[in-house]
């Protein structure tokens, strides 16, 4: 039985998931999750209480936490590349980069889009503004910190990679990066050079009429086969 995906193309955290999966390259079954339909979600909690999406399923097993579900893939189907390295010291390096990418760059967009959904008179400006300076914040802190590698954690795509690319790509809309993000702005650029970060934005252009940024989206990501269309 293939593994299985509960997902929703247009969700950041489903695209690290997803991510990893194409890196990975083992076969899965994608089972997209409707929350809006209450019978839907039903069964879905059915499967783990929070009804979070993703959610990765290996026969009997129910893994949840985009993180833990890259480390599960990558111990129990290792498959053409591993996500996390064999050294104890890389590992730190890669769960550190992780999680910095998921709490300070994915965290805040999430919030600022979390206030878009909501009727114009009960968003919090003040809420907004706190999320857009943590989203500098966190790209000042990844530009002084990135070094010369070519990856988030060093020389190899990992886990980390797979945090950053739909953290940043949904985050640069909500506050571009500034001219002085140099280092930033080129790592990006090679995450989406990654042909499993570009299947991601490819995959997600029939529901990108969903999102509430949709007008701000750079036309490149509306069309095209590569990340320089």
């Amino acid at each position: 039985m293939p593994l299985t995906l509960h997902y929703h193309p247009l969700s950041s955290s489903c695209w690290k998931v997803l991510i990893a999966l194409y890196e990975n390259g083992e076969p899965f079954q994608a089972e997209l999750v409707n929350l809006g339909d209450p019978p839907a979600r039903a069964a879905y909690a059915a499967l783990w209480p929070t009804a979070k999406i993703p959610l990765l399923v290996d026969g009997e097993r129910v893994v949840p936490e985009t993180s833990l579900q890259i480390e599960y893939l990558d111990r129990h189907h290792p498959g053409r590349i591993r996500l996390l390295p064999e050294s104890v010291d890389a590992q730190f390096q890669v769960r550190l980069w992780d999680r910095l990418f998921d709490l300070y760059v994915m965290d805040p967009m999430q919030r600022y889009i979390a206030q878009l959904l909501r009727p114009e008179a009960q968003r919090d400006p003040l809420a907004m503004q706190a999320s857009v300076d943590g989203l500098g914040m966190a790209y000042d802190m990844i530009e002084s910190r990135r070094g010369e590698h070519a990856w988030a954690a060093g020389d190899d795509f990992s886990l980390a990679d797979c945090a950053a690319a739909p953290a940043l790509f949904y985050a640069a809309i909500v506050r571009p990066f500034s001219p002085g993000h140099v280092r930033l702005a080129a790592y990006f650029e090679r995450l989406l050079a990654r042909p499993s970060v570009w299947r991601c934005i490819v995959e997600a252009r029939p529901v990108f009429q969903y999102y509430p940024l949709k007008h701000a989206l750079p036309a490149r990501f509306l069309s095209g086969n590569g990340s320089s269309a």
